[in-house]
């Protein structure tokens, strides 16, 4: 569907230029765009591949276990049942730790397969269950102290304070978090009394 809504858009833009004369200012603008496209995944490359290493080097001194052991006992409240579930529990703080590093690339297969352990434990029913979606809240609106992604971004368009936005940024995820699972929570706790 978005295929036929980018074709219809580009179709547009050049018919509606056909028509007022400016075919070659958009072509050129259209060509413009692209270099500039491929200028910033090459920067976006470095960034990552900077950023995926100081995780590897994290992950072979022990950091990221660390972290791992600082969310288990909050795992425990946020998903109370899953106290019997070690593989759905791993895989969630291995997600959460890769989210707060600010490794998305990371964080999306250990998400992945969070989901699937979750699925398992539901019986791989329609309905999600409430563990279910506690995992997408927390995933979604994750507390991350390094957002790679878009320090690279703003550094590859050309930023002159790359790291001024980390305050707000952890402001923001953190009230996210917060506001999300209290939302589940009540959610949940509304459904149960209903049922």
């Amino acid at each position: 569907m978005m295929n036929y809504v980018w074709a219809g858009m580009i179709a547009a833009s050049y018919l509606f230029a056909f028509f007022t004369g400016n075919v070659e200012a958009v072509t050129k603008g259209a060509m413009d765009g692209a270099q500039r496209a491929v200028e910033m995944v090459f920067g976006l490359c470095g960034m990552m591949c900077l950023w995926t290493g100081l995780l590897e080097v994290a992950r072979r001194s022990g950091l990221t276990d660390a972290l791992a052991k600082l969310v288990r006992p909050l795992l425990s409240l946020l998903f109370p049942d899953l106290k019997k579930e070690p593989a759905a529990k791993s895989a969630i703080v291995m997600n959460m730790t890769a989210n707060f590093l600010g490794l998305s690339n990371a964080a999306t297969p250990l998400g992945l397969a969070a989901m699937e352990e979750l699925s398992r434990i539901n019986g791989k029913s329609k309905r999600a269950s409430d563990a279910m979606c506690m995992f997408v809240v927390i995933n979604t609106a994750s507390i991350t102290l390094l957002p790679n992604t878009l320090l690279a971004l703003r550094s590859a368009a050309g930023s002159t304070d790359t790291f001024g936005i980390l305050v707000p940024v952890w402001i923001c995820s953190i009230a996210s978090v917060i506001v999300g699972t209290m939302a589940v929570a009540m959610l949940s706790r509304r459904e149960a009394r209903r049922r």
